[in-house]
């Protein structure tokens, strides 16, 4: 049995974000929210809500132990592109990408 979370449209680039993804894949609940906890970036705890989230699916819809869970899948997807212009000399404008993240993660019971 799995249970997963999923944030839409976080205000945070992916590619900072899986820096910080790839730190908590196939690692135990507490091991990762240990990890995040001590990462000093801002998707450490944009992503540490969301595997509170996960968690909170698997115990209170499927009835799993919050202890027995690790992070099977924890993948970020792209988002919208928010494009904004800033102004530049002579009359010009240089474009500005604010992109965005989906972030999802599946958390399982652990084997044995």
């Amino acid at each position: 049995m799995e249970a997963k979370a999923i944030a839409k449209e976080v205000r945070i680039s992916p590619r900072k974000a899986r820096l910080v993804i790839d730190l908590v894949r196939d690692k135990e609940i507490g091991e990762a929210i240990g990890i995040l906890k001590n990462t000093p970036k801002k998707a450490a705890g944009i992503i540490e809500k969301v595997l509170n989230s996960a968690v909170a699916n698997a115990e209170h819809n499927h009835g799993m132990i919050a202890d027995e869970l690790r992070v099977s899948e924890a993948y970020v997807d792209e988002g919208p592109t928010m494009k904004r212009y800033k102004p530049r000399a002579m009359g010009q404008a240089s474009p500005i990408n604010k992109r965005t993240s989906h972030i999802t993660i599946k958390v399982v019971e652990k084997e044995g």
